[in-house]
């Protein structure tokens, strides 16, 4: 195996959780976040001979991954499905592990139903980028990333409640 094709691995390797939650992000079936999920893999493998370094590797995944989603979803012209089959109150008997499991898969439904920026603040968001740093992957000021972060999170709560669930 090239030298190349190895750090690619590695950095792959590195990274799947990133690829990981994007796909769960943009798609909510589990299906369709793998089908995204090997798609974005591919946009990767594809143009990681055009990365110039002249970012953090990591950032040029993100990058990809993002628009990867976005293309994916124009392409496809997936909607989200309604979630009105989706328990309203998780029963007390689970234990903490089944309980976060629900809750993430709730909170990644609700994300669902954001627009496509929305959906990259809150990633950015949950991979603990500053206001500054989603700002310049967006191509926004960084006043106005704070400003549709915080949009988006009042957005998110308001679903969220509107779903049966408490916060």
């Amino acid at each position: 195996m090239k030298a190349k094709e190895q750090e690619f691995l590695i950095h792959l390797e590195q990274h799947k959780g990133m690829l990981h939650k994007v796909s769960k992000i943009y798609m909510d079936d589990k299906d369709d976040q793998q089908d995204l999920f090997q798609e974005i893999i591919y946009q990767l493998w594809k143009s990681h001979n055009e990365f110039k370094g002249n970012s953090q590797l990591s950032t040029w995944m993100y990058r990809v991954a993002i628009n990867t989603s976005i293309v994916y979803l124009k392409k496809e012209k997936r909607k989200p499905e309604k979630f009105d089959s989706f328990p309203e109150n998780i029963p007390e008997e689970e234990n903490d592990s089944d309980e976060k499991e629900s809750q993430l898969a709730h909170f990644y439904k609700a994300i669902q139903k954001l627009n496509k920026i929305e959906k990259a603040i809150i990633f950015y968001q949950l991979e603990g980028f500053s206001h500054k740093e989603i700002g310049n992957h967006l191509g926004i000021s960084e006043g106005n990333a704070r400003v549709k972060l915080n949009r988006a999170k009042d957005k998110l709560k308001t679903i969220i409640k509107s779903q049966g669930y408490e916060l």
